[in-house]
């Protein structure tokens, strides 16, 4: 392995350490005194804060521009909404397989059906393979007595937001800087306003021992929603494509469902019945298999004379 594949690696793992954590203590705020509404007011917030500034004087763009603001309404406000809502209603370990595992899902189908993009047979399998792994969580829960929840359906919505979003990055070649300034900002300005007038919250701003109370559950967020998640991973994640490339990179992200569902097990004492166990290595391995490319390695293979 070379020195540049090494350090690839490197960035790439550190990338799906963090997202996995991301599931994680975004469970941690669904569980906490704050509402999801919160949560997502100090993700954007925290972020945009930081991102502000270095748009404004040092990588500025045309931020009022219909592509940037469409793709920060769908990968960000939209996005938001399901996916927090989803981690104060489901448990980590089940936002796990469907939210990261439900991702190159629905980018290969819509890349398909929608972009007219042409999709490898490794890709195909890797969608069965994935539908595979959601069905057997939903077995799992049946065979339980259960179905599932409104936190369910909310994170597989928020995957298929991420995964208009994905697209419309691609066919408005929209740069991760762009992305990542556009989600902040743009969900930003959209949401804070109504949150602070509309939406229910459990931050008392007028009363300084509720802050206090809450004080380490908002730290834990803005570090690691508004840091973490949104831009050193992000940085990470671009090195390591650099490096690696997207197919390498795009195995790598696919250990995530399963080092942050069965860490949420751990962490949160979840449930792990063979549903979810069945459902978390399935997705892993459906997305891992939709970022090789196994036919056109064996098609190079010299047929034996």
């Amino acid at each position: 392995m070379s020195f540049i594949d090494k350090k690839g690696y490197l960035y790439g793992m550190a990338a799906v350490v963090i997202w996995s954590g991301f599931i994680l203590v975004s469970r941690l705020g669904g569980i906490s005194p704050l509402s999801h509404y919160d949560v997502i007011a100090i993700r954007y917030v925290s972020c945009a804060a930081i991102l502000l500034p270095l748009w404004w004087f040092k990588f500025p763009f045309k931020l009022l521009d219909i592509r940037f603001i469409t793709a920060g309404i769908v990968g960000g406000l939209a996005y938001a909404l399901f996916a927090f809502k989803g981690f104060e209603l489901a448990p980590a370990s089940h936002a796990a397989l469907l939210l990261p595992g439900l991702m190159p899902f629905f980018i290969i189908i819509l890349s398909a059906f929608f972009a007219g993009e042409h999709i490898r047979p490794e890709r195909w399998i890797g969608v069965v393979v994935i539908s595979m792994g959601v069905g057997s969580l939903l077995w799992g829960k049946i065979s339980n007595g259960a179905s599932f929840s409104t936190g369910h359906w909310n994170l597989m919505a928020a995957a298929l937001c991420w995964g208009v979003f994905s697209v419309l990055i691609k066919r408005w070649n929209i740069t991760p800087w762009q992305a990542t300034v556009s989600l902040a900002l743009v969900t930003c300005a959209l949401y804070l306003p109504v949150y602070l007038l509309f939406l229910p919250s459990n931050i008392d701003f007028s009363i300084l021992s509720t802050l206090s109370a809450l004080a380490d559950d908002i730290l834990i967020q803005v570090f690691y929603q508004g840091v973490m998640a949104t831009i050193v991973q992000m940085l990470f994640y671009v090195k390591a494509v650099t490096l690696l490339g997207p197919s390498r990179m795009g195995t790598l992200m696919a250990l995530v469902p399963l080092i942050a569902g069965f860490s949420g097990v751990l962490l949160f004492e979840e449930v792990l019945d063979i549903g979810l166990a069945m459902g978390l290595i399935l997705v892993c391995a459906g997305a891992a298999f939709a970022h090789t490319q196994f036919f056109k390695i064996k098609r190079s293979v010299p047929c034996p004379t």
